[in-house]
């Protein structure tokens, strides 16, 4: 199987970082991966996006045009990419910041109240794992187990916030 994504929203959302945990989970199931970011030169607050590709089948390209889904995080990215997903592909939306519906008929639209779930954790910076919670579960592309891990290698430094990012992925999983 292969999962080919386009991951968009601003920089702060930690849309990069959501790619790169799918793809060294993808990496520790021995799951051929691939990851190209892009974004403009802010900081903070400019666009955002990477391709990810997770596959049973060796990758030949790293870029991403025909989607099988995208993880829009605003409604600028949903704009922008929502017509890179092929039909029969899947949206996933974060209704916390997107005031539109997906206009396509052709998809399987999921809206996931990101930014509101993770206040509820009591961090705002956990809303992307919210949204990866909601893609693995519905796709098992790769198992929370392995995004955990990755997520104790990424934060070698904070291991203190394992487990509200833990939490995070419980939460959007429990949304599917």
């Amino acid at each position: 199987m292969t999962h080919e994504l386009i991951i968009a929203g601003f920089g702060g959302q930690g849309v990069l970082s959501m790619g790169q945990l799918l793809v060294r989970a993808g990496l520790l199931e021995n799951k051929e991966v691939s990851w190209l970011p892009s974004y403009g030169p802010e900081m903070r607050g400019g666009s955002a996006n990477c391709s990810v590709i997770i596959s049973d089948e060796p990758v030949v390209a790293p870029i991403v045009t025909d989607a099988s889904c995208l993880m829009a995080m605003n409604r600028p990215s949903l704009e922008k990419f929502e017509n890179s997903v092929v039909p029969g592909g899947m949206i996933f939306v974060n209704s916390s910041l997107v005031d539109i519906k997906v206009s396509r008929d052709d998809v399987q639209a999921y809206y996931i109240p990101c930014n509101e779930i993770a206040a509820k954790l009591g961090n705002s910076k956990v809303a992307g794992n919210i949204m990866l919670g909601a893609f693995i579960a519905l796709t098992k592309a790769v198992s929370i187990e392995n995004v955990m891990t990755s997520l104790s290698y990424t934060l070698k430094n904070k291991q203190h916030l394992l487990g509200v990012n833990r939490q995070a992925l419980e939460a959007g999983a429990q949304l599917i």
